[in-house]
């Protein structure tokens, strides 16, 4: 039995939970006592053993359903998390001096597959960049970005040519969806050009979706140097 000396908040109970289902108090599959039940153990408040239950299932350590109450994972969940990198910083770590070149700038009816994957409305337009990021001179990302001219309409009055369009989009704009994929591929014309790969070698890309609210904002592809390497911790 958990000894309360005195109120106890939610943290409080969540240690407890968590230090019976690592010592195997609760083996995995095991079915936990209701939040009343709990709650009187605790001698707490209903509303903080659910917080508390809350977040373990958040952290992938309980599986949550209603009517059928609350067990101990099988196997935990993981999430790994990645962060928004911003090039200029990401370079400038390593110790290397950062140049950015603005190589295209064009304003285009938005293409079928742009409007099918960002949701765009018939007749949309969209800002074509094409942006390179280089370490000490040397390339290490091309940038092919898309940018919703409906969405931001303030986006037609920036150049582009002295900041990169992520940094940009980053003040002017949030995001309340985002799609990530990762992938590799044979390298296509414009990597070829400024990237250096040769023709057909296989590429690190990085494809990008946001959308605020349910409107497409933007679609970047990222494509990395060679012996590029993305690493995250879970």
């Amino acid at each position: 039995m958990f000894a309360v000396t005195e109120a106890i908040g939610f943290r409080e109970v969540k240690a407890e939970i968590l230090r019976r289902i690592t010592q195997g108090i609760w083996p995995p599959g095991s079915l936990l006592p209701g939040e009343l039940a709990l709650a009187e153990e605790f001698a707490c408040a209903r509303a903080t053993v659910n917080r508390a239950l809350r977040e373990l299932d958040e952290a992938g350590l309980l599986d949550r359903k209603r009517k059928a109450g609350t067990r101990v994972r099988l196997a935990p969940l993981r999430q790994a998390r990645f962060e928004m990198p911003i090039v200029r910083l990401e370079i400038e770590r390593t110790g290397a001096r950062y140049r950015y070149v603005l190589i295209k700038k064009e304003l285009l009816p938005a293409p079928d597959w742009l409007a099918a994957r960002l949701h765009l409305g018939q007749g949309s337009t969209a800002l074509h960049l094409l942006c390179l990021h280089l370490a000490d001179g040397q390339p290490w990302q091309l940038e092919d970005r898309w940018i919703n001219a409906q969405a931001l309409p303030q986006v037609l009055d920036q150049d582009f040519h002295h900041e990169g369009p992520n940094e940009w989009l980053i003040r002017a704009v949030p995001y309340s969806e985002v799609e990530v994929s990762f992938l590799a591929a044979a390298a296509a014309a414009e990597e070829v050009t400024h990237l250096g790969f040769d023709p057909g070698d296989p590429v690190f890309r990085v494809e990008r979706m946001t959308w605020w609210q349910s409107v497409g904002i933007t679609h970047v592809t990222l494509s990395h140097r060679r012996g590029h390497r993305m690493t995250t911790r879970y």
